[in-house]
């Protein structure tokens, strides 16, 4: 694992990347989307942001299969 000092532009880089992925959601798979969106929500510049971030994340894990979805969420729980 790398450790990155506080001072370096990775957060920028990913906040930016999330950006390009929701800005062409159609050519992406949901499990980027949903990466995406979850970075938006923490690093979003401003509240619109990660509300948006927020409001996505919510329609592409409402598109998610029902057993599908509870084999997931099962899985986080015992994490």
């Amino acid at each position: 694992m790398a450790i990155h000092p506080r001072s370096s532009a990775w957060p920028a880089d990913r906040v930016a990347e999330a950006r390009a992925v929701l800005a062409d959601v159609a050519h992406h798979s949901d499990l980027l989307i949903r990466l995406a969106c979850n970075v938006l929500v923490q690093h979003g510049e401003t509240p619109d942001e990660r509300a948006d971030a927020q409001r996505l994340l919510v329609v592409v894990d409402a598109r998610r299969p029902v057993r599908r979805a509870q084999r997931e969420d099962q899985g986080r729980a015992v994490r």
